[in-house]
This record gives C-alpha cells, sequence and structure tokens, in this order.
C-alpha cells in the first residue's frame, strides 16, 4: 500500500476502519502488559482512533502516528483538542497534554523516538500492510524499539483468497514469523467477528476471526 492510497481513502470519506468506541480487546487485555501508568506508548497507523484516548486516560503517554492531515484535523477537531506544534525532520508534532501525534510516516521515525517507547499498541498497522511492507515494518519499527518495550497487536484472520485486502489476514503463524526473533509472544483470545461484521460477509468472506497477542521484547525478562 503506498502513501497516495490511505491518502485518498481519507480524502474520500472511505473510513470503514474507524470505529466509535475503543476496541474491546484493548479494554480487556491491556492491563496484562503491567505497565507503569506514565508509560509512553507508540500507537502506529493511529488515523483518529479513540483508543488514543483511551489509552491516555490510563495515565499513559500516547504518540500517535498517521499519515493522513486530513485524520489529524479531525481526531483533534472531534475532541476539541488545542494542540501545541512543532515540526520535526519525523512530520509535524501536534501535542495536546497526553497525547502527542505526529502528521508523519512512522517508518521514518528515528531511533531516539522510538527509544522513549515502553509500550506499542498495534491494532491498525500490521493488517493494513500487504506482506512485503510487512516485513519491512517489523523491521524498521519492532526491531528498533527499546528492550525494555511491550505491547498489544491486535489481527485479523480470514481466508485471504476470498477478500483483497486491506486490511489483511495476519494470523499465528505469520505474527510469529515477523516478530519471533526480538519478542516473545503470547495468544491471548481469538474471537469469531463475522456476524458482527456483515461488510465482510457481503464481500465473500466466509470465516472472519480477531485475535490478541501479547508482546514482550526479549532483553525484557518474561514475567
Amino acid at each position: 500500500m503506498q502513501a497516495e492510497y490511505w491518502l485518498q481513502r481519507w480524502r474520500d470519506q472511505q473510513t470503514g476502519f474507524h470505529k466509535d468506541q475503543p476496541m474491546p480487546l484493548l479494554q480487556c487485555h491491556w492491563s496484562t502488559l503491567s505497565l507503569a501508568t506514565d508509560s509512553r506508548v507508540l500507537v502506529p497507523l493511529a488515523g483518529k482512533s479513540l483508543d488514543m484516548l483511551w489509552l491516555a486516560a490510563q495515565g499513559h503517554r500516547v504518540l500517535g502516528v498517521e499519515l493522513s492531515p486530513l485524520a489529524v484535523q479531525q481526531f483533534l477537531a472531534e475532541h476539541a483538542l488545542h494542540a501545541e506544534t512543532r515540526i520535526s525532520p519525523q512530520g509535524t508534532h501536534h501535542i495536546a497534554d497526553r497525547i502527542e501525534l505526529i502528521c508523519g510516516d512512522v517508518f521514518t521515525l528515528d531511533d531516539a523516538t522510538l527509544e522513549t517507547c515502553d509500550a506499542v499498541y498495534d491494532r491498525a498497522a500490521m493488517v493494513a500492510l500487504p506482506p512485503a511492507m510487512r516485513q519491512h515494518y517489523a523491521r524498521r519499527v519492532y526491531d528498533r524499539l527499546p528492550a525494555r518495550c511491550r505491547g498489544l497487536m491486535i489481527t485479523l484472520e480470514y481466508p485471504q483468497q476470498e477478500m483483497d485486502g486491506p486490511p489483511f489476514s495476519v494470523d499465528d503463524q505469520e505474527v510469529h514469523r515477523l516478530l519471533d526473533g526480538n519478542w516473545s509472544i503470547d495468544s491471548l483470545e481469538r474471537r469469531d467477528i463475522l456476524a458482527a461484521e456483515p461488510r465482510f460477509a457481503q464481500r465473500g468472506v466466509t470465516a472472519f476471526h480477531t485475535a490478541a497477542y501479547r508482546l514482550q521484547h526479549r532483553g525484557d525478562p518474561v514475567d
């Protein structure tokens, strides 16, 4: 997926992936990461997700990264957030209380920024990328996160031949293939959500699941 694809989706208001409430799997499983309240949480391909507000409400410092200026503007406007802005080589930083939202490309985050992240919450990034880009994303982002980092990844699984992504199917085997080198991976839950997502059934998908994984960098001892 080239950057222009996602920019056009936002311009055309083709944002069916945006939800009007925080992700239930996030609310259910986030506490299993046992993070300190003030931890900084990276949210790649953040869109205008309400999950950022939920994470900030838990006391975390949120670092969202989103390519589309429209998504960033809508997020700030819809929640009446008055943000300070600054420019860096990574993009335009919008800072409002506990949320910092960078309008830029997650692939350009530098080492100094990634080093500040205590956790990563990946609901929209891995499933948005085709296989070749997923590999690049894992190397450019996950492999450069610090040893103390923990994470929650939420994926989708369906017969890939039944529908062209995005979102793409990312099954358990693919998660391990991408992250096993530096991360311990625990499968937390897998839910059948086909009945709750009729738009996918209408596209011919016969099975549709979401799965949650707890991630822990191998440099951080596993509990």
